[in-house]
């Protein structure tokens, strides 16, 4: 056997892991030793300088950075995370009365809160507020979800709730959780709650004044900043941001709270007697306009009246009725077209339209035959057809023109929310029969605070004075602010007037009024009994059922007037004989007008003996 043969036979040796590492790290002592040149280690040196020296720069400059340019996001994240700001709520300004007597107070309340970032045990803080709250097992698992919630800051656990309830709360001393004052709202009549209005659980009015005059009541909302450690407690800061609450102003309205409260209970209990929807009432100063009281109550439909629905007495418009003969009687005596002793041939019915496809009867308030009628008969026994033929001597051009100089067709400067302008269609628009109702209350439509406004123009010596219901606000300092009054005009002649006042006195003392009457003076106003529009757009319903409206507007003393008043009751019982102006409303400012002589010391005239005992032989006998 040869050598190489040999050779091939012998078993080869595994190349092993352990002889490739050893023959790399002897290569590496070798470059770095053996092979090692000045050159490549200078070549090294200023590499590995550069990369050292970027990076000191790169640092350097972000910490100028950090230090200038983005220092203000880090220390306002820094300042936010340690730092709880709180709204302070502004108190909200009391509403008075004319003197000074409070009608809606903030009432001091608690509401508790918690801060879930503060919380440290969600489950164990929601079970122990559960406990003192009474919840629910589906309220307690939701409540400790948002208690977990470390996104969120502020969670209400019991909103303006009472001293007691948050007392026990913040008798538990959970981390996290606290309270605040926080003013309710109270009224101090619950009558006044259609006029003063409401407010919502965060303060905000909602209704009547409360919602009119909200900017000034609210004031404005500061905050209390602090901040806290990282366990929560309180440190002493750098800067304090806080900032107080500004009170919002007192208001000082017209109205008179005594009386007020006693319209409230009068009119109250008419309307449940007529089994009425609703009742209206209104005072107001015959001079300045000023409203001393108003009363607006709705049937609920649990059979109880309250002021809930609303003031209707500026919100709903129904036609007026024989109220309305004031505007157009005086109107045909202030253009000299009739006076007092002019006399008209009044038949039983009217036929309007005669001969056109617009033909129309419109009967008299109360059967009788041809019969000569004085202006002064009309207006005593309230005679529809004398009212239109009085009506004609000045045509719908010019009896539209006295309408809306008596107020109509407009809000009233009070603009009070949600206030209506009521209906007055210019003339060319009184089509059909329109153009002869228009003269005695069909054909137009007035709100309480219309209607009462107009007829104090009587009262009034001939002008027009705007209702009025605020008089100033009060800043927290006790500045005093005063509204200006709204500018009046005139509307008739002082004699029209005067003429008017004659009239309308004897409708009290003879014609449609006489439980209007108040003993020992003589007291003036006008009756009105409306009949109420139905679904089918007729005044008759489907079944043939009427529904009224009765009003009385009128005025004490009748010559030397001081306040004027409103009485309106919509929907008394059809079938009662006491659906009438005269048995509805009447009655109700008499009592009315006998707590304004007994709290305000009205006196009439020395030679004011009241209504005659007879009946002057000019009316007539009474129909």
């Amino acid at each position: 056997m040869s050598i190489a043969a040999g050779s091939r036979g012998r078993r080869q040796e595994p190349v092993r892991a352990t002889d490739v590492a050893r023959a790399a790290a002897r290569q590496t002592v070798r470059t770095f030793t053996e092979d090692l040149k000045p050159g490549k280690i200078g070549h090294r040196l200023f590499y590995i300088r550069m990369v050292v020296s970027l990076l000191l720069a790169a640092m350097l400059l972000r910490t100028g950075y950090l230090q200038t340019v983005g220092s203000g996001q880090y220390r306002e994240a820094s300042v936010a995370q340690r730092t709880r700001v709180r709204t302070i709520i502004a108190e909200r300004g009391s509403i008075l009365d004319r003197n000074g007597l409070e009608l809606a107070i903030p009432v001091p309340l608690r509401t508790v809160f918690a801060d879930p970032r503060e919380v440290e045990d969600a489950i164990g803080t929601a079970r122990a507020i559960a406990a003192t709250l009474a919840l629910s097992p589906e309220d307690e698992v939701a409540l400790a979800e948002k208690l977990q919630d470390k996104t969120r800051s502020f969670l209400y656990i019991a909103r303006q709730t009472t001293q007691e309830i948050a007392d026990s709360l913040l008798a538990l001393e959970l981390p996290g959780v606290s309270a605040y004052n926080e003013a309710g709202r109270e009224l101090t009549s619950d009558g006044l709650r259609a006029l003063v209005g409401r407010t919502d659980p965060d303060g905000a009015g909602t209704a009547g004044l409360e919602m009119q005059f909200d900017m000034l009541l609210a004031g404005v909302n500061g905050r209390l900043v602090r901040e806290v450690s990282a366990k929560g407690q309180s440190i002493p800061a750098t800067q304090d941001n806080s900032v107080p609450a500004i009170p919002g102003k007192t208001l000082v309205t017209t109205i008179d709270r005594n009386i007020q409260f006693q319209v409230d209970g009068i009119l109250a209990q008419q309307i449940a007697r007529l089994q009425a929807r609703s009742g209206t009432a209104i005072v107001m100063d015959s001079a300045t306009g000023e409203i001393f009281a108003m009363s607006t109550l709705r049937l609920n439909e649990d059979g109880t009246y309250s002021a809930d629905s609303g003031n209707i007495a500026a919100v709903e418009a129904n036609e007026p009725g024989s109220v309305a003969k004031v505007f157009s009687i005086a109107a045909a005596i202030n253009e000299g077209k009739v006076d007092a002793s002019t006399s008209f041939k009044v038949p039983p019915v009217f036929i309007a339209n005669e001969g056109t496809k617009w033909q129309q009867p419109i009967k008299d308030a109360y059967p009788h035959g041809i019969e000569d009628m004085t202006v002064r008969k009309i207006i005593v026994d309230s005679s529809n057809v004398g009212t239109l033929m009085v009506g004609q001597t000045i045509g719908p051009d010019k009896l539209h023109d006295y309408l809306k100089s008596f107020g109509f067709g407009a809000k009233t400067p009070i603009d009070f929310p949600g206030e209506t302008k009521g209906i007055l269609q210019s003339a060319d628009k009184w089509a059909g029969a329109k153009k002869f109702t228009t003269s005695y209350g069909y054909g137009y439509s007035t709100t309480a605070l219309q209607l009462i406004a107009g007829v104090n123009v009587v009262a009034n010596n001939g002008n027009y004075v705007a209702p009025r219901l605020v008089t100033a606000t009060v800043t927290k300092d006790g500045l005093n602010e005063a509204i200006a009054p709204t500018e009046q005009h005139a509307v008739i002649t002082p004699e029209t007037a005067a003429i008017m006042r004659s009239l309308m006195s004897d409708v009290v003392c003879f014609g449609t009024a006489t439980l209007g009457k108040v003993p020992g003076m003589t007291v003036a106003g006008k009756t009105g009994t409306a009949y109420k529009r139905q679904e089918n757009g007729t005044y008759v319903a489907d079944d043939g059922s009427r529904s009224y409206f009765a009003s009385f507007v009128g005025f004490i003393p009748a010559q030397q007037p001081r306040f004027t008043v409103l009485v309106s009751i919509d929907e008394p019982n059809a079938d009662s004989m006491d659906r009438f102006g005269g048995t509805a409303a009447a009655p109700v400012f008499a009592n009315i007008a006998q707590v304004l002589i007994n709290e305000l010391d009205i006196r009439p005239d020395a030679a004011d003996l009241g209504c005659p005992k007879e009946r002057p032989a000019e009316l007539g006998p009474k129909h």
